[in-house]
C-alpha cells in the first residue's frame, strides 16, 4: 500500500511509524506539484495532504485550494484511492466548499494525532 504525504504546511504530523506500523509505504512531497509528477510514476493508495485555501489570486481564482488539480489528477491516475485532507478549523467553511466538489474526500482537522488518523486509514 502507497501513501502520499503532501507537507505543505508547518502542522502537518510526523506520522511515518505509524504508517510503517500499518506496513504502508510512504511517499513524503513536499508539493502538490511534485505530487501530480509521483503520480503518473507510482499512484498512490492513500493521501494525506494538508489543505491551504486560495486566498487572493493564489490559485487563479479558479480553485478553491491548493488540491484542486491534484484532486482532479487523482480521476485519471487512481481512481480508488482515499484522500484525507487535514485542515485549520478557522478554514473549515473553505474545506466544505472542496467537499463539495469532491465529495468521496474525508477531513481531519488540526492537530492530528496517530489515534484520531488511523480510523481513516483502514
Amino acid at each position: 500500500m502507497i501513501l502520499y504525504s503532501i507537507l505543505e504546511s508547518p502542522l502537518h504530523p510526523q506520522l511515518t511509524s505509524l504508517y510503517q506500523s500499518l506496513r504502508i509505504n510512504e511517499i513524503r512531497l513536499l508539493s502538490v506539484r511534485k505530487a501530480i509528477q509521483e503520480l503518473k510514476k507510482q499512484p498512490p493508495d492513500i493521501v494525506v495532504a494538508d489543505f491551504i485555501y486560495g486566498y487572493g489570486n493564489n490559485y487563479a481564482g479558479v480553485n478553491i485550494s491548493n488540491l484542486d488539480v491534484f484532486l482532479y489528477s487523482l480521476a485519471k491516475y487512481a481512481t480508488d484511492c482515499k484522500v484525507i485532507v487535514l485542515y485549520e478549523k478557522t478554514e473549515k467553511k473553505y474545506v466544505e466548499k472542496l467537499e463539495a466538489l469532491f465529495p468521496a474526500i474525508q477531513t481531519l482537522a488540526y492537530p492530528v494525532s496517530e489515534s484520531s488518523i488511523q480510523p481513516f486509514l483502514k
